[in-house]
């Protein structure tokens, strides 16, 4: 009877990783560098290295839930119904209110920088205004590091690996708590109005799940929040729910794209997916859009400083129209080509980035703040100094704006062109990225890019985007990465010239689109989100086929950027589809000890000493003669309800079964699982010698019907099983009668390819 009970411990035995040759595409873990790894009970999460566990998203059904069911009235299953529509709608009104307020902080905040740094410029104090442009950016760049690395560096990166993974079944500390939400939001306002090369898109989705799963916790001792009708939410089913509906109600804040959010949460965020959660996403992002409708309707008025005026649309280019030739298909194709080209080389660059910035992080908190002061010093030094290699060009007449512009918000920057004339590579360098992009998606009547500049602004943009992303601090990848896809667009249009039919704004949203599918790898969710960005449904069959494309190339040489994060962390994510190799072995063939059990009616003094000495979040209750003919196997008790149980102190000094004791003293609800507290710890037990010797029932706690398989099943089809039903713990049983009644326990750990391979490094991965 052996099993690997723990929660997520993994063993790696020697030479279990071996060599890229050994595993071919396949990376190992960042862990796994420069420490032995001897347990997947750590990742990292953010920057630092954290414990982590898996999520308990299957019902318990013991005695307990079941006689709460039975008693449960019909009006408290109608308040949990409304209770669960009522958090939907509160998610998407704070989501909401939070992406309107990063709008409004990043644009005045930056924008005063820029009218400063721009007066400067215009008195001819051009040192002076890179003085303070540099030191703007440096302030507040340290900000957001300093938040991040001392405040919570969870909140580093976008957020977007770390969802994903809580949403499959990983749950890791810190990454959804209150001081990672506080950090994210401003962290990434900070960051963004730096001038770094980060978008605060991919951190709004992190903000929604943080908003999401404080508003789920189901109540809080800590403060007092212990209301009855809270109690209902004390499950990690229904904050896996929550947090999905508040991942795309982050993506409907960034981009403004409603129904884009609900496709991303579907594509890419969510690893279990249901009708009912469907439209209660859909109904989240709606408030969203209607929330950020009437702040937009506000600020139209002129009273909120310098933040422009706009609707949900954030670029509009439906000024022109879409009609295409045979050329302009072939410079499609090949547009998705050079980006799913262009996308796998970005995210294996970002790879040896992050593996290398891991080591400076590793240093402590000033290291962190440091990288991040030497990155937004070469920003400002990109951003100011590349403008002056591009020659003036002549404003174009008939112009409804003035030209050259000396505000913030005018797009044809004066800098040190003469009166009649701009710089158009200032009017992307020295402009917020939302602004860049609009001048990017113009339509190329209205304004005139030269192809140098161009091209000088894809390679800084693609540089700076690699180096920036992976510091301490808040950073999306959606924003660089379209910065980087509309340059080369409007490049391939500008080459093109004549020979299309197609406007150079659109070739720039289309190169957005193949950069995008090649870097994320996302088609559906992306296609719409663009689609709703920029109010160009004509757009939809090129775009549609520009993301196949591009990520069909893209997946020939890697994985997709957010797949590589997961990965890199050593977060245990667990695949739609089971690895070929899989087949070649069966359950019983990874199952590892030592395997605990425990009697029915069990001794306290053997509980307690399987508690301390390890760190198992299950085991397996068997009765035994008297109670049955023969041992069977009861059922799986978790660890979290022993402890309440022992709390309890119902004890006997016989070895007698007392469950209906137990179910008038203890009813469901004692049993839930705390939200940002621990819950009870073994620490806090105190058992008398005496009590030691007693004995107590474990009968109604014991979930008497957990998932099990037989040990001959392919583990291929046992790993389709664990992912598909989003199970924490998988019994292995005997195909063979007269054995003991359980084999082993499958847990995520056991279908880590690192696991696995260590046990069997003949098997060849790829087979």
């Amino acid at each position: 009877m052996e099993d690997h009970a723990e929660d997520n411990d993994i063993e790696i035995e020697g030479g279990g990783f071996g060599d890229d040759k050994e595993f071919g595409l396949m990376k190992e873990p960042l862990l796994l560098r420069n420490r032995q790894n001897n347990t997947s009970q750590i990742a990292i999460v953010g920057a630092n290295v954290c414990p982590i566990e898996s999520l308990d998203y299957e019902i318990v059904e013991n005695e307990l839930f079941k006689q709460d069911w039975r008693t449960r009235k019909k009006n408290e299953i109608v308040q949990y119904v409304v209770l669960k529509w009522t958090l939907a709608l509160l998610i998407g009104f704070s989501t909401g209110v939070v992406g309107f307020f990063n709008n409004l902080a990043v644009e005045n905040i930056a924008g005063f920088k820029l009218m400063w740094t721009n007066s400067l410029m215009l008195q001819n104090n051009y040192y002076l205004a890179f003085g303070a442009f540099a030191g703007c950016n440096a302030v507040l760049a340290v900000a957001a590091a300093a938040l991040c690395a001392y405040g919570a560096p969870a909140a580093a990166g976008s957020g977007i690996p770390e969802v994903k993974a809580y949403l499959n079944g990983v749950d890791a500390p810190s990454i959804l708590a209150p001081s990672t939400l506080f950090v994210k939001i401003f962290g990434s306002i900070f960051g963004v109005a730096a001038g770094l090369v980060v978008g605060k898109e991919g951190p709004m989705v992190h903000t929604g799940a943080c908003i999401a799963a404080f508003l789920g916790q189901g109540g809080s001792r800590k403060y007092h929040l212990t209301w009855r009708w809270l109690r209902h939410f004390k499950n990690d089913r229904d904050r896996r729910d929550l947090v999905t509906c508040g991942a795309a109600a982050g993506v409907a804040a960034a981009f403004r794209a409603p129904v884009g959010g609900v496709l991303f949460a579907l594509e890419e965020a969510a690893s279990w997916w249901r009708s009912a959660l469907l439209w209660r996403t859909f109904f989240t992002t709606a408030v969203v859009a209607v929330v950020l409708r009437g702040f937009m309707d506000f600020c139209k008025s002129g009273k909120c400083g310098l933040f422009g005026e706009g609707g949900l649309i954030m670029f509009d280019v439906n000024s022109s129209v879409a009609s295409y030739g045979t050329p302009d298909l072939l410079a499609i194709i090949f547009l998705g080509v050079l980006g799913g080209l262009l996308g796998s080389f970005y995210n294996y660059l970002v790879d040896k980035v992050l593996r290398t910035y891991s080591i400076i992080n590793e240093k402590g908190p000033i290291f962190k703040v440091l990288l991040v002061l030497c990155i937004s010093l070469l920003t400002s030094c990109f951003s100011y100094g590349l403008p002056w290699l591009s020659s003036c060009t002549p404003c174009p007449p008939h112009l409804m704006e003035e030209c050259p512009t000396a505000g913030r918000s005018g797009n044809y920057k004066n800098f040190q062109c003469s009166s009649h004339q701009y710089n158009d590579l200032a009017s992307l360098f020295f402009n917020t990225n939302d602004d860049a992009i609009k001048n990017l998606l113009s339509p190329g009547v209205s304004k005139q890019f030269h192809i140098p500049t161009l091209l000088v602004f894809f390679s800084a943009i693609f540089f700076l985007g690699i180096i920036t992303y992976g510091i301490a601090v808040p950073s999306g990848l959606f924003i660089p990465v379209i910065l980087a896809g509309a340059s080369y667009g409007r490049l391939v249009g500008r080459l093109l010239g004549s020979l299309s039919q197609l406007d150079a704004g659109l070739f720039a949203l289309l190169g957005a689109a193949s950069f995008l599918g090649g870097t994320m790898r996302m088609t559906v969710s992306l296609c719409v989100i663009l689609l709703e960005l920029t109010n160009d449904l004509l757009m939809l069959p090129l775009m549609m086929l520009v993301l196949l494309i591009s990520k069909t190339v893209a997946d020939c040489f890697n994985k997709g950027v957010y797949d590589q994060i997961v990965k890199m962390k050593g977060l245990p994510y667990m695949e739609a589809h089971a690895e070929p190799y899989m087949r070649q072995l069966v359950a019983g063939d990874v199952v590892s000890g030592p395997l605990f059990t425990f009697a029915g009616v069990e001794k306290v003094g053997n509980i307690w000493h399987a508690l301390k000495i390890t760190r198992h979040n299950a085991f397996p209750v068997i009765d035994e003669p008297p109670y049955t003919d023969a041992p069977e196997l009861c059922g799986l008790v978790l660890r979290s309800h022993l402890l309440v149980l022992l709390k309890g102190k119902k004890f006997t000094k016989q070895k007698v079964m007392t469950g209906s004791e137990i179910m008038r003293r203890f009813k469901a609800h004692d049993f839930a699982k705390a939200g940002s507290g621990k819950g009870v710890q073994l620490e806090e037990l105190d058992i008398s010698d005496e009590e030691m010797e007693m004995f107590v029932d474990l009968h109604p706690i014991t979930n008497t019907s957990p998932y099990t398989v037989v040990e001959t099943m392919s583990l291929a089809k046992a790993a389709v099983l664990f992912r598909e039903l989003g199970l924490r713990h998988l019994l292995v049983v005997p195909k063979t009668p007269g054995r003991p009644p359980i084999v082993g326990i499958l847990t995520r750990h056991d279908f880590v390819p690192e696991h696995i391979l260590g046990l069997y490094p003949h098997i060849n991965p790829h087979k």
